[in-house]
């Protein structure tokens, strides 16, 4: 009789814990940074498994084979395989559908969306390409974890070939309400992928209800709302709202670390200023930062006591730089801060220094640290980790959170100053308080915001994940189970 083998990890997502880079007439896989990686790769690293991902390079030819790496290269810990992408899939897929049609539709900017046969055709084609490399990796005993809007399909791919396998699909943006979803021609077919998954996560119980709305309305599905429960062709699907969390703990000690806290000082010395404000995100059009420079513009034309003694730190991650929205975005943030400094600056002093370029961890939590006030006023956003970060970093308990209402992570963090990023008006009062805010006032909100941010971390969710697994498992061996939330 065969041994049984280990249950894995099967992670897929459309980037993941690295990137592949031609070198010497080689290619050197360099680990990649963000929120998903910093959050799964201790799990997969614990547990053992494999990651499919597009490693981000071009591949010459439709059919050639991906890479296949034992990582981390110093010590193996489980196998990170590539799907290869040709330059018509970046274009078409990456660039066009998942970024011209489902991240500004989810973001409620249907102005923005594209919608394209061509491109749609792509989308489901790449999506094959990383089920069938899904496909060829899992065992019976493993769990699959999909994740994102890039990869809608894909789980219902799989069920069709390998019904028996155990899936989970994390949903890491917003989720429109079903009226916005139904403008896109192919939004049943996106449903129908996402039901393939036995366990559908989101961030939000206002995520969850819009989606369990498309599948009641759009698929004629039988929904049990209070159960967040859908029966969908003989099978049960539970849907869960698991709002991601942060290592906290290794974000305090980070900013513990005497490198990090001489290089705050350092910052705050090279500005020289009373009070900084910060604000770290991609630069995209859902994240505000126009408006939020509008309303630093107007705060020095209305409390010009501010002048000279207050200045703002913009840092725009370099984003999908070959769309056209994008760049337009660049100019118009570029503009800004150059009319804004030309109007304010004197002497040695700047109001706005705009950087944009990523930051390595330990840099990013020294500029945490430096300043007095974080801005995070996206127009919309799935949640926000730079938020949770930033509470997680202030060891002292001082700074104030100025946080957008159409953040996710605003439901969560009720200890933030909620601010709406359309009214630039409000905005500018906002910001004034925030740099008057006295330090007591200071203390008190920070102590709620990390006693939530510090319960509700990245372990408590990725508990979330395995206890709903758990509850399926259960449920198809005749066990009753519940998900919880």
């Amino acid at each position: 009789m065969a041994k049984k083998q280990t249950p894995r990890i099967i992670m897929v997502s459309n980037r993941g814990s690295y990137n592949l880079q031609a070198n010497n007439g080689g290619i050197q896989p360099v680990p990649a940074i963000s929120g998903l990686v910093s959050a799964v790769e201790p799990f997969l690293k614990e547990k053992g498994g494999v990651w499919v991902a597009w490693g981000g390079r071009e591949a010459l030819q439709d059919k050639s084979p991906g890479l296949r790496l034992s990582v981390p290269l110093d010590e193996p810990a489980y196998t990170f395989l590539e799907v290869p992408l040709t330059a018509s899939e970046i274009k078409l897929y990456y660039h066009g559908f998942t970024n011209g049609a489902l991240w500004p539709l989810c973001h409620y900017f249907l102005e923005k969306c594209h919608y394209d046969a061509e491109e749609w055709s792509s989308y489901t084609k790449v999506n094959a390409k990383f089920a069938e490399a899904t496909l060829m990796e899992a065992r019976e005993e493993d769990t699959i974890w999909v994740n994102d809007y890039h990869l809608a399909l894909v789980p219902n791919q799989i069920r069709h070939c390998k019904p028996q396998l155990k899936q989970f699909f994390f949903w890491h943006i917003p989720f429109p309400n079903h009226d916005l979803l139904s403008t896109l021609p192919w939004a049943t077919h996106i449903l129908r992928g996402l039901l393939g998954a036995d366990v559908l996560g989101f961030h939000l119980q206002s995520y969850v209800d819009n989606f369990l709305n498309a599948v009641a309305t759009l698929l004629g599905a039988r929904v049990d709302f209070e159960r967040n429960t859908i029966f969908w062709q003989q099978r049960r699907i539970h849907v869960g709202a698991w709002p991601m969390g942060i290592d906290y703990q290794a974000f305090q000690r980070q900013a513990a670390a005497p490198a990090t806290r001489a290089q705050a000082q350092q910052l705050r010395e090279q500005i020289g200023v009373e009070r900084l404000a910060l604000s770290v995100e991609r630069l995209d059009y859902t994240k505000g930062i126009l408006e939020r420079l509008l309303a630093w513009e107007r705060l020095l034309e209305e409390a010009p006591e501010w002048r000279g003694r207050a200045a703002l730190v913009q840092i725009a991650v370099p984003s999908r730089t070959v769309v056209p929205a994008y760049r337009r975005l660049k100019e118009e943030v570029e503009a800004a801060v150059g009319r804004i400094n030309g109007r304010f600056s004197e002497g040695g002093y700047r109001p706005v220094h705009y950087f944009w370029r990523g930051l390595p961890r330990q840099e990013l939590v020294s500029y945490y640290l430096a300043a007095d006030v974080m801005l995070v006023t996206p127009l919309r956003d799935g949640l926000n980790l730079v938020a949770k970060e930033y509470v997680a970093s202030r060891t002292d308990r001082s700074g104030v959170l100025v946080l957008s209402r159409f953040a996710g992570a605003a439901q969560e963090l009720k200890g933030a100053v909620l601010v709406n990023p359309y009214d630039i008006e409000g905005m500018a009062m906002v910001l004034n308080t925030a740099l008057n805010m006295g330090r007591a006032e200071q203390e008190k909100r920070v102590r709620l915001l990390q006693e939530k941010v510090r319960r509700f971390d990245i372990h408590w969710w990725l508990t979330c994940f395995h206890q709903a697994m758990i509850a399926r498992e259960g449920e198809a061996n005749g066990v009753s189970g519940s998900t919880g939330s």
